[in-house]
């Protein structure tokens, strides 16, 4: 498919509205807007922002669950060259606290809620970073403006001239990252960047203007905002929003839009398969998508949700979302045990732990990436990261533990800090975590390593998928499938593994658990 020439993201929403103009952009509940339809929305809430002193270049604080009004915000703030700073829906007031303060945001639009959390109870009490002008909320509220009532009363912001708006190289969107393990850092993306990676994930995937994708995974994650949104909206297809994954409802809306891709996640995709209203017929339209996870998590979607064309992928938010994507068409085993070729532009290698030095093709080291789509730095107090982020020559450090194959194509391996030494053999929790999960019997599996005296042993948490298998039927398993080094030492069955709020394991939870274990040492 022929790129798109935009290069700033209010230009991408009006290039698709003269490309085609009766074609949907999103579909958020009752509401079906073209991408006309957005951009007339986004000229208004453009105007909305202006309103309240919203200049070039200033933040927006988004804390918007997946709905029509984020993408309208965000696209009115591209507008007039302002920076949208979504927030995660999760925030604790501690977190929003923080996020408001750091950010620098002028501006803060609001759900009076979300779930438990009384956000205009917060909003209230916590003391206003000097920055923050004014907060709007999206439904009246007391003590608040409506935004949708100052929205409905604007009048639809001009274009600008050229050089008044965002330019290409400007920022587009400062991302947080999901904070497990420290403060969330704070990265900040260009429109071109996001933009040209975001057409070439289409690419991958196999997009067209006729695809209805669904994206339940937040906006506010890179994921879906700098994902799922550039990926779907640089081919002209259809964005349907869920405003918070629930099984049941992903399956409704898959059913009723005929929705033929899906951003899942392994707890997602599982969630689905084992919802009692699931039939295979009633995701017979989903052809392709994209997930993350092990080998078995990928074949889950394709041959149980049946998304034959499912895509692997690595990457982060540094590096602009992805940096490696597999081929849709790939035969499906390629797919599930790599995560693909790097993306045009993209630059990675694998370098040795101790040495530093660039290592030959299927030697696992630390994994480096470079080129144009990698973040400029982390930003506001983040930036006291940038210095051991990045190596002496210009490349981000991932933290991950990967390879290049005989063909290029990348295999992801775990977390250099996740990884288990064993009798003096590194060890990959994802790779135990794989083998569990060719069990019959085992719907998800967590492992970590444990310091003990005699050295460190590997602890598995298992999520069974009716009756618990027993440790004697995870070891034959395990030693009839793996070397004798990845067997665990110790078995522990969960009704659920810890995640965080976007879906990624929490192995400092795991460990802490396993630590306290009393049979581990044994």
């Amino acid at each position: 498919m022929r790129p798109p020439y935009s290069r700033t993201w209010f230009e991408l929403l009006t290039e698709q509205a003269e490309r085609c103009p009766d074609g949907v952009a999103v579909i958020s509940g009752d509401l079906s807007l073209s991408y006309a339809d957005l951009a007339q929305r986004a000229r208004q809430a453009a105007s909305v922002l202006r309103s309240q002193g919203v200049q070039r270049g200033e933040r927006v604080g988004l804390l918007i669950n997946n709905r029509i009004e984020w993408l309208e915000i965000a696209f009115g703030a591209w507008l007039i060259g302002a920076v949208p700073t979504p927030f995660s829906t999760w925030s604790t007031r501690a977190e929003l606290e923080y996020l408001a303060a750091d950010s620098d945001i002028t501006l803060l639009i609001s759900l009076p809620s979300f779930g438990r959390e009384d956000y205009a109870a917060m909003l209230r009490d916590m003391p206003r970073p000097p920055r923050l002008r004014a907060v709007l909320t999206l439904d009246a509220t007391p003590g608040f403006t409506d935004y949708a009532t100052l929205r409905d009363q604007a009048e639809p912001h001009a274009d600008l001239a050229p050089g008044e708006g965002a330019s290409a190289a400007d920022d587009a969107v400062i991302l947080y990252t999901s904070g497990s393990t420290s403060r969330p850092k704070a990265i900040a993306l260009a429109h071109y960047l996001v933009i040209e990676n975001g057409f070439n994930i289409g690419e991958r995937q196999g997009l067209t203007p006729s695809d209805r994708v669904l994206l339940s995974p937040p906006l506010f994650w890179t994921y879906g905002g700098v994902n799922a949104l550039p990926a779907t909206f640089t081919h002209g297809a259809t964005l349907v929003l869920q405003g918070r994954f629930d099984a049941g409802e992903a399956l409704d809306l898959i059913e009723k839009h005929r929705c033929t891709s899906l951003y899942t996640l392994p707890g997602m995709t599982d969630a689905i398969a084992r919802h009692p209203d699931f039939r295979r017929e009633r995701t017979a339209s989903l052809t392709k998508g994209m997930t993350i996870g092990s080998p078995q998590d990928v074949m889950k979607a394709a041959t149980v949700l049946g998304i034959a064309n499912i895509c692997n992928i690595y990457g982060s938010s540094e590096v602009g979302g992805n940096c490696c994507v597999t081929q849709h068409d790939w035969p499906l085993e390629r797919r599930a045990n790599c995560q693909g070729m790097k993306l045009p532009g993209v630059r990675l290698r694998i370098t040795g732990e101790l040495s530093g030095a660039v290592l030959e093709a299927n030697q696992a080291g630390l994994v480096e990436v470079a080129g144009p789509y990698v973040m400029r730095g982390y930003v506001a107090s983040s930036a006291q990261h940038n210095a051991a982020s990045f190596t002496a020559d210009g490349w981000f450090r991932t933290g991950d533990i990967g390879l290049l194959d005989d063909s290029g194509a990348f295999v992801f391996q775990g977390r250099s800090n996740e990884m288990i030494k064993r009798a003096g053999i590194n060890v990959s929790p994802a790779e135990v975590e794989d083998v569990l999960m060719q069990h019959p019997a085992v719907a998800q599996a967590g492992v970590v390593g444990v310091a003990t005296e005699g050295g460190e042993r590997i602890v598995a948490f298992i999520v069974p998928k009716g009756v618990a298998p027993t440790s004697g039927e995870l070891v034959a398993h395990c030693r009839a499938v793996a070397s004798s080094y990845k067997v665990p030492d110790h078995f522990e069955i969960l009704r659920a593994l810890p995640t965080t709020s976007t879906g990624k394991l929490m192995r400092r939870d795991l460990k802490s658990m396993a630590a306290l274990l009393p049979s581990v040492e044994g």
